[in-house]
């Protein structure tokens, strides 16, 4: 029986490209993004593929989403929480406001999606969660607190889930890439195209962490596009 993944927001940059790679190598994908009517070409809604309305502030939207899927495909084998946002909330500088909108998109949201889809991906017995972490989730490198401590917050929560899946075949993946070249860094750093990774080197890497064997499983990838002391 094919696999079935779930990505959020997948219409643009990491996300579109892991729901590429995943496609064209036998995956059925349930696309949970803001607007599924942008989704066309290759990314088009499909009998494989299925475009689902998902917000991350809206609290009900991840059940709503977990239960499409299901009722599309009829099972779960695979989630990628991609959705975020990287607004800039300093110690010195940024409002609560800004600040609880990155926990709500960053953490609260890809919280309740796991919780929709436990039950799904407990009776794959092989099923895959990886978060889209940062290396801001590892380390403190720039100004940005509030996207830092959003990033920690996400790999404590893929911990948890490899705590409490472990026992039912469940394995979660932490991916920590530093500069991506999307447009979600835009005016955030000015290194050099050569030293930002690629969204389609992540999916590379997102293909092969959800087909490792339960055996071998890995607990957080760091991903560098430049040499950095720290790690």
């Amino acid at each position: 029986m094919e696999r079935v993944a779930l990505i959020s927001g997948a219409s643009r940059g990491i996300g579109a490209a892991i729901a590429r790679r995943l496609a064209a190598t036998g995956w059925r994908l349930a696309l949970g993004v803001r607007s599924p009517d942008t989704l066309t070409g290759d990314l088009a809604p499909s009998e494989v593929l299925t475009a689902h309305r998902y917000d991350a502030l809206d609290r009900g939207a991840a059940a709503r989403w977990i239960a499409e899927a299901i009722e599309a495909h009829g099972r779960i084998d695979a989630l990628v929480n991609n959705a975020g946002i990287a607004p800039h909330v300093g110690l010195e500088d940024g409002d609560d406001e800004v600040l609880d909108e990155l926990f709500d998109v960053n953490v609260k949201a890809p919280f309740r999606v796991i919780r929709a889809a436990l039950p799904h991906l407990k009776a794959s017995g092989q099923g895959r969660v990886i978060n889209l972490a940062s290396l801001s989730g590892k380390r403190v490198l720039g100004l940005n607190v509030g996207y830092q401590m959003s990033k920690h917050a996400v790999v404590a929560l893929t911990h948890a889930v490899r705590r409490v899946g472990w026992p039912h075949g469940i394995r979660a993946t932490a991916l920590c890439p530093g500069y991506v070249d999307t447009d979600l860094i835009a005016g955030h750093t000015e290194l050099p195209a050569g030293e930002l990774i690629r969204p389609e080197d992540l999916a590379r890497m997102v293909e092969l962490l959800l087909t490792l064997p339960n055996s071998a499983s890995i607990a957080e990838l760091l991903v560098n596009g430049r040499y950095e002391t720290t790690l």
